[in-house]
């Protein structure tokens, strides 16, 4: 099923071209949708970079308490927050340069959505990352 604010085309060039994404609420269960998600990505090639400020480590990768924490460069902040959470999530999706939002299934919220679009990002809303990537390139 096509996402409403993006053509297949579009969307499967951007998973193409992004590398690095940070996953907001990451949870270091394996049977978690986020700890899923991000397994999938990680197995096919992508850099995950965990957020969640009560590990240290999640996927063998270190694990950072938020976005202004990383130090390196993030091409996606996939969130797995409830939707009051993600304002300041986009704040900081935007401050670090990120390249896209992306509020997974079940995720909406406008004001987050309007914020990262002025900043030129681009938005995802309600939309899995791991099942968009199967449809469009899955492996």
């Amino acid at each position: 099923m096509a996402l409403p604010n993006i053509s297949d085309d579009d969307l499967k060039k951007l998973l193409e071209d992004v590398r690095s994404i940070a996953v907001v609420g990451i949870s270091a269960d394996p049977g978690k949708p986020s700890n899923r998600v991000a397994s999938y990505l990680k197995q096919h090639g992508y850099h995950i970079i965990p957020v969640n400020p009560a590990a240290e480590e999640i996927l063998d990768e270190k694990c950072y308490p938020d976005l202004k924490s990383i130090t390196e460069p993030i091409d996606v902040v996939d969130v797995f927050r409830r939707p009051e959470f993600l304002p300041p999530i986009a704040d900081e999706a935007v401050a670090v340069g990120a390249k896209v939002l992306w509020m997974q299934e079940g995720i909406r919220n406008e004001e987050a959505a309007r914020t990262a679009e002025d900043a030129g990002l681009t938005v995802i809303q309600d939309a899995c990352m791991l099942k968009e990537h199967s449809r469009l390139i899955g492996k």
